[in-house]
């Protein structure tokens, strides 16, 4: 089972609207998805009520339901679930560093840390970007609400730099109504408009984590992990 947690201590990246449609988007390709709510805002639980659709699965793990002194029971919560047939868990966190966004970490296969194409923003990402960095986990940028600008200059120095560290995932999501409209409306943006630019950009998007984290597994098989 694959696991992914959308980390940030930066608020209004777009984290929530991104973990949401990479779960529709995922479920589309195939995966069986369950996705999790650990931010006490609740939007990606109050998103999930809103779905008529079919796929993914949501569950809210805020606060008000799983109290953090029992957080620690998340491994074996997605462990579980693997045993019965779910491939892929999106776990959704709060704009924070703490401790339940640390444990969703520590779960994960991959951490995503959605952030606007600013050195302000990237800068602010740094507490949670070491924090992954040393429990040793793949993590990666995903660069959100990029101007629709084709060149524009911000963005793409944004990229650059994080390109040439190698944590920089693929593509560069743009600012777009269809995210906003499709949240709004209880679906994912592959759903709202499928033949939009937006739908095109989640689809590669989780086209990307599905590459990486099948090819790590794989490696990790290989060399006996």
């Amino acid at each position: 089972m694959l696991s992914i947690a959308f980390v940030t201590q930066k608020g209004g990246a777009g984290k929530t609207t991104i973990a949401a449609c990479t779960a529709v988007a995922a479920a589309a390709a195939g995966e069986k998805v369950i996705a999790f709510d650990l931010d006490p805002q609740g939007s990606l639980g109050s998103w999930g009520e809103r779905r008529s659709g079919t796929g993914p699965s949501f569950d809210n793990l805020t606060v008000e339901r799983f109290p953090e002194n029992r957080l620690k029971e998340l491994p074996a919560i997605i462990e579980a679930l693997g045993r019965k047939g779910f491939t892929v868990a999106i776990l959704d966190t709060a704009g924070v560093d703490n401790a339940t966004a640390r444990i969703a970490m520590q779960c994960a296969d991959m951490c995503l840390m959605p952030a606007r194409p600013s050195r302000l923003d990237i800068e602010a990402t740094g507490a949670t970007f070491r924090a992954v960095m040393r429990m040793g986990k793949k993590v990666s940028f995903v660069l959100n609400q990029c101007p629709p600008t084709p060149k524009s200059t911000r963005a793409l120095e944004a990229a650059q730099g994080l390109k040439m560290l190698g944590v920089l995932a693929d593509p560069m999501m743009t600012t777009r109504a269809d995210f906003q409209d499709a949240i709004a409306a209880g679906l994912g943006v592959t759903e709202y408009a499928p033949e939009g630019k937006a739908a095109s950009e989640t689809v590669a998007l989780w086209t990307w984590i599905e590459k990486q984290l099948r090819g790590m597994h794989v490696t990790q098989a290989a060399v006996g992990y």
